[in-house]
C-alpha cells in the first residue's frame, strides 16, 4: 500500500508467461472488474491439415480452410441482453453450426478458433488464423446498443484507416518482419521494398474480404432485416491480418428483446450459420484458391441410367484417371444417383 490509495500485486510465476489485460464493463452483480490474461495455452499449436490426391498425377490438393471465430468467451461475456443472454453463448452455438455445414461440404475444412467457454485474446485469433493457413476467416458477433430498438445484421471488413495502421505496426515490428506475408518473408526486404509487398498483399485480401462480405450479406437478406444494406468498414483487431481475408458477421442486436429471443433460437441460429456458410461456399466457388480440391473441379454431374466412366470421361473431355482420383474411386463402377466432381480443365 501506498498512502492508503494504491495496492500493488505481485505474481511469482514458475513459467514464463505472456500477460495481457483488459477492462470489462460493470454486469449484473459485478462492477468494473480488470482481468490479467497470463496463460496462452488454449491458443492450439496448429496441427497440418492432411492433402490429399488430386486429379493431376502427383500433385497433392487441400481442402479450403475456413477458421471461425466465436468472440469473446470466459471472463469476457460480450454483450448481455435485456433477458441476461450472454453474447458470448450464443456466438460460440451459431459457430458450431456453421463449423458442421462446413464439415459436411466437400473441398472445405474449418478450424474453431475457440471450441469452448475460454478467451483467447485478439490477436492470438488472427495468430491462430495464420497459423493454420486459413483462407478466410470468419468472426461470429451479436451486436448492443443503448437503444433497443436498432435491429438487423451487419457484415464488417477492415477500413482503409485500420489497414494502414497495421501496415505501420508490421514494418516496425521486427517479430513480425519474419513472417511470411503471402509465402514472402519480409525480414530481407528493405523497408521500401517491404512497404509495397505488404500493401499488395493487403490490397488483394482486402478486396477478397469484401467479396465474401457481400455475398454473405445478400444471403442475410432470406434470413431476416439487415442494420446496414452495404458491406460496413471499421479498424477491428482480428480483422487486420494482412493476408487473410476476413469479415466480421453481426448476427443481430442482442440489446433488442425481440432479437435476442431469435439469436437464443435453435432454429433461427441454423438459418445465421446457413446464411453464413452459403456466402461463403458461393465465394469459393467463383474464385477457388490455387491447389486446393475445389480448383480442381469445375463442376458436378449426378449418375443417370447407362453412364460409365469412359462415356463421362469423353465427355467432359478429361481422363478416367482424373475423375477417379478427384472422387476418389476405387473402381470403375458407378451408382445411379451419386455424384461426381467434374475435374478443371488444364
Amino acid at each position: 500500500m501506498h498512502d492508503g490509495h494504491d495496492l500493488r500485486v505481485v505474481l511469482d510465476m514458475k513459467t514464463a508467461v505472456n500477460p495481457k489485460s483488459f477492462m470489462l464493463k460493470p454486469t449484473e452483480g459485478y462492477g468494473n472488474r480488470l482481468v490479467l490474461d497470463l496463460d496462452q495455452a488454449k491458443v492450439a499449436v496448429a496441427k497440418p491439415i492432411r492433402p490429399i490426391k488430386s486429379n493431376a498425377p502427383g500433385h497433392l490438393a487441400r481442402p479450403v480452410i475456413v477458421a471461425i471465430d466465436a468472440g469473446h468467451g470466459g471472463e469476457d461475456p460480450g454483450a448481455i441482453g435485456p433477458r441476461g443472454t450472454r453474447e458470448k453463448d450464443v456466438v460460440l452455438q451459431i459457430s458450431h453450426k456453421l463449423q458442421r455445414l462446413i464439415e459436411q461440404q466437400w473441398g472445405m475444412t474449418p478450424i474453431m478458433i475457440r471450441d469452448g467457454d475460454y478467451y483467447v485474446s485478439l490477436r492470438g485469433r488472427m495468430k491462430k488464423a495464420r497459423q493454420y493457413k486459413a483462407d478466410l476467416f470468419v468472426s461470429i458477433h451479436a451486436d448492443a446498443v443503448r437503444n433497443g430498438h436498432a435491429h438487423g445484421a451487419s457484415v464488417f471488413v477492415l477500413s482503409q484507416k485500420g489497414a494502414s495502421s497495421e501496415a505501420a505496426r508490421w514494418l516496425a515490428a521486427s517479430q513480425n518482419n519474419s513472417d511470411l506475408i503471402g509465402g514472402v518473408s519480409l525480414d530481407d526486404k528493405d523497408d521500401l521494398l517491404a512497404s509495397v509487398l505488404l500493401d499488395l498483399s493487403q490490397n488483394a485480401t482486402l478486396a477478397a474480404s469484401i467479396d465474401v462480405a457481400q455475398k454473405v450479406l445478400s444471403q442475410f437478406r432470406h434470413v431476416g432485416s439487415l442494420h446496414k444494406d452495404d458491406v460496413e468498414h471499421a479498424g477491428f483487431v482480428v480483422l487486420k491480418s494482412p493476408d487473410v481475408p476476413s469479415i466480421l458477421v453481426e448476427t443481430g442486436f442482442i440489446s433488442n428483446r425481440r432479437e435476442e429471443s431469435r439469436l437464443s433460437n435453435n432454429n433461427y441460429q441454423g438459418r445465421i450459420a446457413r446464411a453464413v456458410f452459403e456466402g461463403v461456399r458461393r465465394y469459393f466457388r467463383q474464385n477457388p484458391p490455387p491447389g486446393s480440391l475445389l480448383a480442381n473441379a469445375r463442376d458436378e454431374y449426378r449418375i443417370r441410367h447407362g453412364d460409365t466412366l469412359a462415356a463421362l470421361a469423353q465427355r467432359f473431355q478429361v481422363s478416367q484417371l482424373s475423375l477417379k482420383s478427384l472422387n476418389q474411386l476405387s473402381s470403375d463402377v458407378l451408382q445411379v444417383g451419386q455424384v461426381l466432381r467434374i475435374p478443371a480443365l488444364r
